[in-house]
């Protein structure tokens, strides 16, 4: 089960990091990607550990890929990054499978 179309009413642009370059980060190409944008700010652990503000969280499909690092573009133009990507998977309970992905 996938999340209703009908919620999924926004459209973010992610461009996955590929690590550091020898002029800083370096992203792969954009993919444009239909999900449900909350923003909400509330407070996330990062994959180090670290408490840290979350300004928005994204919900897309199973199997959307957003590294941590990755740089997204929101519907009003605004640059942020990702802090984690998780798969959120029902197990076979009637819940909507999707990633969640906590952005700066």
């Amino acid at each position: 089960m996938l999340i209703p179309r009908f919620l999924m009413r926004h459209h973010v642009s992610i461009e996955p990091y590929l690590g550091n370059g020898s002029k800083g980060p370096a992203y792969g190409p954009a993919a444009r990607v239909r999900c449900f944008l909350d923003e909400q700010t509330r407070m996330v652990r990062s994959p180090a550990g670290e408490q840290v503000t979350s300004s928005s969280t994204v919900y897309a499909d199973p199997g959307t890929a957003g590294p941590t690092g990755s740089r997204v573009t929101l519907p009003d133009g605004q640059l942020t990054t990702v802090i984690w990507c998780k798969d959120r998977d029902g197990g076979g309970l009637p819940t909507p499978d999707h990633v969640e992905i906590a952005l700066e």
